[in-house]
């Protein structure tokens, strides 16, 4: 196989409809090769030994340019490429967007005995997001989770988590995140300064934010699409309970790396579909 290649986006999917171009020093296209549904390019063509320019395109994508080498072998193996959503460097335009819960995810990871991992998601939230016009370190999020949606899988460790010793759903039945404003930190990644509450406790927490880009749904809107992840410990919002092995290791992490995938459509309101 003299070319082979594997196209992915920032957030690890495939990009079936990605083209890889190659061109000689002379500018001259020499192969031209078309991704398949799992993002994987394969051609068979040889390559005179040289020095030539690979590019990688994709509709609704930044072109991503890089040099190869080919020796007597005729082969190019470009390797794992990632691409980056159109207007991926900015923020999405000014004005009002609306979270969309269908299609976006809240999810918290714990440790559990040392060794692996729990995962669990809220089923019931909602938010929204200012773009603020001029100055983008000024916008704002505001979001609202329901905390008896909490969902890991299982019934009794879910009714546990709903209880005094760790959400108190009973008593504090939302969790709530406002945001303060923004700093750049790279240019497609934002650090969101805000603070959640839960359990009546309100602590700051700081989003690592990823902005994934912005377009066109099938329903005449815009949506715009970011990930963020943050860290919490359990203690700083009075969530003490564990249980502790025998060998000293407690059942439960202190940490909680929380997990955002977010869809937002601008407007005020979601559509009505």
């Amino acid at each position: 196989m003299a070319l082979t290649a594997r196209i992915r986006t920032r957030d690890g999917w495939a990009v079936s409809h990605a083209v890889v171009t190659v061109a000689d020093t002379t500018g001259t296209q020499v192969l031209r090769a078309e991704a398949d549904a799992e993002g994987v390019v394969r051609d068979d063509t040889a390559l005179a030994p040289g020095a030539y320019t690979v590019i990688v395109t994709a509709v609704g994508y930044a072109p991503v340019a890089s040099s190869a080498l080919i020796t007597a072998s005729g082969r190019a193996e470009v390797g794992a490429v990632t691409l980056a959503r159109q207007g991926g460097s900015e923020l999405p335009p000014p004005g009002p967007w609306t979270i969309d819960p269908v299609h976006s995810s809240v999810g918290a990871v714990a440790q559990h005995l040392g060794i692996s991992s729990v995962r669990g998601r809220f089923t019931e939230f909602g938010g929204s997001i200012e773009i603020a016009p001029g100055d983008i370190t000024k916008s704002r999020v505001e979001a609202v989770i329901r905390a008896e949606s909490i969902d890991t899988g299982n019934g009794m460790r879910d009714t546990h988590l709903r209880s005094a010793d760790f959400l108190d759903v009973a008593k504090y039945p939302e969790l709530t995140y406002r945001s303060a404003g923004l700093t750049q930190a790279g240019p497609d990644r934002w650090t969101v300064h805000g603070e959640l509450s839960m359990r009546g406790i309100v602590r700051p927490v700081d989003l690592d934010l990823a902005y994934l880009g912005t377009g066109a749904d099938p329903w005449g809107g815009t949506r715009a699409a970011f990930r963020a992840t943050a860290e919490l410990h359990r203690d700083d919002f009075a969530m003490n309970y564990n249980q502790v092995l025998q060998a000293g290791i407690a059942a439960i992490g202190t940490t909680l790396r929380i997990e955002l995938d977010i869809q937002a459509v601008q407007g005020d309101a979601l559509p009505s579909l």
